[in-house]
């Protein structure tokens, strides 16, 4: 196939397409050159609420959040903080995914009593800017026993180590004071906002977002690579990015009240389905115990008060079978309130949050259970006292005459003063239908019978 003729003219126009082309590749070698830079310093700002116990859900949150912000371009990633700790594992993923932020990341500790203890203050520090509300605090990442006593011997001391190097490695990374994040760990140190200001741990007071955007503007931080970007967040629009609705379920339940209401719920409703099978109790009791579970995972949880509160509701429960005259639901209750007093212990690593279940829920859920087991005895003893009285207002007493009708294996039913009552055998011996029997006592709603020695069984009933 011959070449196609180039004219003059042809040539001018590929001449011209191709310095198109070189000016498309030098644009391009342009922006992907200044992109990082631009992308930090347009857009808007995205914030992002941290409360509660560190969990792997905030630890997915937050980095959902800060990946938004890079693919969008947001000048900054603002996350305001409120937490008592959590997670170990959780902790390090929030500080790696800060660390490694190629967007401007800012920690906000509010609103006014908020904290960023434990955890909260591995957190804190990772960001590349830090402010807090005033009245807030930081600190106390001091690593102790389950029982919240010094770790002694070899293993405390490793313990003691790893978590210095841990703070201190965090703190060096964002140019923090050294000393101060390892006295937060070695001595315990906790210090409010206006104390953290003054040793460098924060860059400054903030009691709104406002305030925290006109702080943090004009201030340069470093991305990843070396990156050098200066913060222009002045009259920039906030995007505030919550959990989604999944997320936010799954966080609730690390929450110490809820775990600890869950927990409680369940174990009734079991109680309810052994006393009543209907499925349903049993089915939603299980679903609440299994989802009060999942959030003790991210808890300092003592399982010996776990323990204490099932055994608590199952003592009220077996009111309901046993003659105790009340002693078994004061027992319960007992049990019950010294389990949620004793339900969550101090944390066992320096990052684990210092909860306890809140005095209000515990008296009033104290009080349900009072109620419910002093319902229960009530039941109890009425249905005991209760003499067996038939509709049409006759009784059944001591040596009343009857048959059985469904054969006692030991227990089946008699026809006695007119009405079929359930029975059993006195000696616990089976009896045949139509064989005569005698009433020996009266045990709630049942007969306990004996044979009939003086009168001979009806041929006309055996062949019924």
């Amino acid at each position: 196939m011959p070449s196609p003729r180039r004219t003059p003219a042809t040539l001018r126009a590929w001449s011209r397409l191709r310095a198109i082309r070189l000016l498309f590749a030098a644009l391009s070698a342009i922006w992907l050159l200044v992109a990082p830079a631009v992308q930090a310093q347009s857009g808007s700002v995205i914030v992002l609420t941290a409360t509660g116990v560190v969990d792997s859900v905030m630890a997915g949150y937050l980095g959902e959040g800060i990946a938004l912000g890079e693919r969008e371009g947001a000048r900054a990633v603002i996350v305001r903080l409120n937490t008592p700790g959590g997670n170990l594992q959780a902790t390090r993923d929030i500080t790696s995914a800060f660390l490694e932020a190629r967007v401007p990341v800012i920690v906000w500790g509010a609103p006014g009593s908020a904290q960023a203890a434990s955890a909260g203050t591995f957190i804190t520090l990772a960001a590349h800017l830090s402010y807090m509300a005033p009245g807030t605090n930081i600190g106390a990442a001091s690593p102790v026993g389950g029982q919240g006593e010094d770790i002694e011997g070899t293993l405390g001391e490793k313990v003691m180590q790893d978590t210095i190097a841990y703070m201190t490695s965090i703190a060096q990374a964002r140019d923090r004071p050294v000393e101060w994040a390892v006295s937060t760990v070695r001595d315990a140190r906790s210090s409010p906002a206006n104390e953290a200001v003054e040793v460098g741990a924060v860059d400054g007071l903030a009691s709104t977002i406002e305030e925290v955007l006109a702080s943090a503007s004009g201030r340069e931080v470093g991305l990843p690579g070396g990156q050098r970007v200066t913060l222009d967040l002045e009259g920039v629009t906030t995007d505030e990015t919550p959990m989604n609705p999944f997320q936010a379920f799954l966080h609730l339940l690390s929450d110490p009240n809820i775990a600890f209401l869950l927990f409680t719920i369940g174990f009734y409703g079991l109680i309810f389905e052994l006393q009543n099978p209907n499925f349903v109790t049993g089915i939603l009791g299980a679903l609440a115990i299994i989802l009060g579970l999942i959030g003790f995972g991210s808890l300092p949880l003592n399982v010996g008060g776990l323990l204490l509160i099932g055994l608590g509701i199952v003592l009220i429960g077996l009111e309901l079978t046993v003659t105790s005259h009340g002693l078994l639901t004061v027992a319960g209750i007992v049990c019950f309130v010294l389990g949620a007093s004793a339900l969550y212990t101090t944390p066992g690593d320096p990052i684990g949050p210092a909860v306890e279940v809140a005095t209000p829920l515990l008296v009033t859920m104290a009080v349900t259970t009072a109620a419910f087991g002093i319902l229960i005895v009530y039941g109890a003893v009425r249905s005991r006292r209760v003499s067996m009285a038939v509709a049409g207002g006759a009784t059944v007493s001591l040596g009343t005459l009857g048959q059985v009708r469904s054969p006692l294996v030991p227990l089946g039913s008699v026809v006695a003063a007119g009405e079929e009552w359930s029975a059993r055998t006195a000696d616990g011996r089976p009896l045949q239908r139509g064989t005569p029997v005698r009433v020996v006592a009266v045990d709630g709603l049942t007969l306990p019978v004996e044979p009939d020695a003086a009168a001979e069984p009806d041929p006309s009933s055996e062949s019924k």
